[in-house]
Parts: structure tokens; sequence; C-alpha cells
């Protein structure tokens, strides 16, 4: 299967304000987020992206905009990798939140968290995995097993998808740190996901690609999903 670079989308208006954003339109990136969204064409200099997948979130599609400009992309739009619907918090501030009885819910057991007026968290992580999945299948079979793409979402979004392809629970996603920005990169096999970088807010990104496949030589498929026993060698 192919690898999907998970973006978190650049620094936002809403980050930092204390403001819980969630879905509230035209939340687009400030200065800080801009220069992420152009920084992000160097790191992927040496990536071949065959693919540009974005939550329907302004600040998403803001971040993509250079990459897409630059290599001549388009963007599919998926609703399903959209922000968490928090519902009623939408719009609140963080610090009246914390006061709230399901705030505690959403640190210590999140799988049953369901936000008043909106969605759960668990059933978020359904429908953000179920869309990456399907991409990637559609990627691999468009481009092949060595196609790389990107799917530009957000934070919880993002941390929920991590914690399906490390085999965690949902209710230990908040151990994850996803940074505006970051890359997080997951590698899908027959056999299982392979987790190639967590919140990566350094600088070239080059070293995700796979290398151009080899001559079979009787190795099977199944082969490509087996981890390295004694741990991998570097790219």
């Amino acid at each position: 299967m192919s690898t999907v670079i998970l973006l978190r989308h650049g620094k936002s208006t809403a980050n930092g304000s204390g403001v819980l954003a969630g879905r509230t339109p035209k939340v687009g990136l400030d200065e800080t987020g801009r220069a992420q969204a152009e920084r992000l064409v160097e790191r992927l200099a040496g990536v071949p992206v065959a693919e540009l997948v974005v939550s329907p979130m302004l600040r998403c599609k803001q971040t993509v905009a250079p990459l897409a400009a630059g290599r001549g992309l388009d963007r599919t739009v998926e609703p399903r990798l959209s922000e968490v619907d928090y519902g009623e918090w939408t719009g609140r501030e963080l610090k009246t939140l914390g006061k709230e009885p399901l705030w505690r819910v959403v640190q210590g057991h999140p799988s049953a968290a369901v936000f008043p007026g909106g969605e759960g968290l668990a059933a978020m992580q359904a429908r953000a995995v179920a869309a990456i999945r399907a991409h990637d299948a559609r990627i691999t079979a468009e481009h092949g097993d060595h196609a790389v793409w990107i799917a530009c979402s957000h934070g919880d979004v993002i941390k929920a998808i991590l914690a399906d392809a490390l085999g965690q629970h949902l209710d230990a996603f908040q151990r994850i740190v996803v940074d505006p920005a970051s890359v997080s990169v997951v590698r899908y096999t027959e056999t299982r996901p392979f987790v190639l970088r967590v919140n990566d807010n350094g600088g070239s990104l080059a070293g995700i690609a796979p290398p151009p496949p080899k001559a079979k030589r009787g190795r099977s498929k199944a082969g490509e999903s087996d981890a390295v026993v004694g741990g991998s060698t570097g790219p």
C-alpha cells in the first residue's frame, strides 16, 4: 500500500486564542501559519506527492495551497477528515470548558466522550480512519504501492488516526502530540501499518519516500509487511 503524510494545518487565527474554534467558518491561517505553509514546499522537495486530500475547513485548504500551486496538484476535499464537531462547545473559552464534567471524560476516557449537540470522539475516529484507508487503497490502485500522498486535517483527527495505526485504544490518544504544521507519516501494508514519523517539525522529508520497486525474485507481497527483526537500518 502507499504512504500517507498526515499534515496538520498551520497555525490558525484561532490557535492560541483560548477559544475552541471547531468548525467555526472562515478560520484561516495567521502570519505564522502562512509561513509554515510556504516552508512545507521546501520540506517536501524530495518527495513525489501523488495526491492532496484535505479537510473542507479553510485553514487546511490554505495550508496545502502553496504546495498545490507549485506541483500543479488538485485538492480532493474529504468531509470525513473535517474537524471534530464540538457542537455546543464550539466558540467557547477553553478555561470555561475545563470546568465542565465532560472535560474529564475527554481527558481520561475519550472513547465515551460525546459533545453536546455534536459528535463523539469514537465516531470521529471511525469516519477519519475509514477515509484514510479508503483513499490509501484508491491511491495505491491508481498510482502504485510506492505512491506518497498527503492528508491535511486537524489535531484530534490526526491523533485518532495515529492511535489506530499504533494499535492503541482511543482512550490513549491524548498521549499523542500533533502540533500545527507538523507531519506524521504512516505506511499501510497488508499485515499492519508502519508509523514512520509522529509530530515531525524538522527539515527535509525526502527520507520517507519508499525506494523504487525492485524485481521480486519470488518475494511475496506479504513480505513487504514484515517488520525488520532488530530494528530498521534506515533509508
